[in-house]
């Protein structure tokens, strides 16, 4: 998490200095941060929620992706070589150019992700006799019994009529680069990632939260990647609110902002927890709601540090061990620690949360 301001580019030698940015004042900068926070927190309740029914869906195209111990593992590897790659180009390519083809592409996964965001809500706008229609994109490669699924995605008019409002959207951001078409989008990104990215079991969880604890700390405090990459990347993969806002309204340019990463990685290990809670059968939430108040204060730790010392703070660096920590405590003192680090989640839509699970885990452990 940083603070940006909007970037106007730097003056050459002999040029003279574009103008001092005034200092935010202390009401737009809690503004800001309050604002940063509550919309971190709704990706991460409401695509928890959902991450329950995405687990127990039978349809292709909702399926939750399952990430193993060994995909948490390479994950910090790939990640760095990715921020590296992408630090590199902007070094060496025009950052015009780059930025246009990101802008594309993000604007083509925005539409989808803001498009799948909203469709449950606007289901209930729809009037009853309503002429839905029912379709099926399938792409298939080889022919016979060699014939494979690439694409079979289905969906019908009301999704059409959500991809349309969200396409609105696109191109709003993709002619404006408005803040508020970007954190549109970034929420979307963030609510799918939490719903639809699935941690088979709490060792996962930690071991993918503990590689990015390091990735996090080495790429902020080692170098200037990091922040040189969040501030050059014009693309929907940060939440931004001005903290000049209340001086120049929806025009504001000097940014605080969040990146991604800090609420989807974060936020798939709450909703682990959540199913987790679900499988107990104990009609509590204990294991969520302690997560979720853990998040809270990490990411409150983290911007009073960061206003503290005036510098980019790498916020895994307090959210991993408050969301690791906390739940944990609390598993030890319900004596449910063994439970926790037992339960195990299937790919397949069959072992939903809820269902028997001690059996199949003692099973699924003899197997590996």
């Amino acid at each position: 998490m940083e603070e940006a301001a909007a970037q106007n580019g730097s003056a050459g030698p002999g040029a003279s200095s574009p103008p001092a940015r005034p200092p935010a004042t202390p009401e737009g900068m809690a503004l800001a941060y309050g604002s940063l926070v509550l919309m971190a927190l709704l990706p991460i309740f409401f695509g928890a929620l959902r991450s329950v029914s995405c687990a127990k869906s039978k349809n292709s195209s909702e399926m939750p992706e399952t990430i193993t111990s060994r995909d948490a593992a390479r994950f910090p590897i790939v990640a760095s070589c990715t921020l590296l790659g992408l630090y590199l180009f902007f070094k060496i390519f025009s950052q015009e150019y780059i930025n246009l083809l990101l802008s594309m592409y993000f604007f083509v996964l925005g539409i989808l992700a803001l498009s799948h965001t909203i469709s449950p809500m606007m289901n209930r706008f729809f009037p009853a006799n309503f002429p839905n229609k029912q379709y099926q994109l399938l792409f298939t490669q080889g022919s016979g019994e060699s014939k494979e699924e690439i694409v079979n995605y289905e969906f019908d008019t009301k999704d059409l009529v959500c991809l349309a409002l969200s396409s609105v959207v696109g191109v709003w951001y993709l002619l404006r680069k408005h803040w508020i078409a970007n954190n549109l989008f970034g929420l979307a990104f963030s609510l799918n990632g939490v719903e639809l990215l699935h941690l088979n079991n709490v060792s996962t969880g930690c071991i993918l939260l503990g590689g990015l604890f390091i990735y996090d700390v080495f790429w902020v405090f080692g170098t200037n990647v990091m922040v040189t990459v969040a501030k050059s990347f014009e693309a929907p993969i940060k939440l931004v609110f001005p903290q000049d806002l209340l001086e120049k309204g929806l025009e504001a340019d000097n940014f605080a902002m969040l990146g991604l990463g800090d609420i989807v990685i974060p936020g798939i290990f709450i909703a682990l927890l959540l199913r987790f809670d679900i499988s107990l059968k104990k009609n509590t939430h204990t294991y969520f709601y302690t997560s979720f108040v853990a998040y809270i204060f990490g990411l409150g730790l983290t911007i009073f540090i960061m206003h503290i010392f005036k510098h980019a703070q790498p916020a895994l660096l307090y959210l991993v061990p408050a969301c690791i920590g906390f739940p944990l405590l609390v598993a030890l003192a319900k004596g449910e620690v063994t439970e926790m680090f037992s339960y195990e989640e299937s790919s397949t839509p069959k072992e939903a949360p809820g269902a028997s699970k001690e059996e199949p885990t003692a099973a699924d452990k003899k197997e590996k």
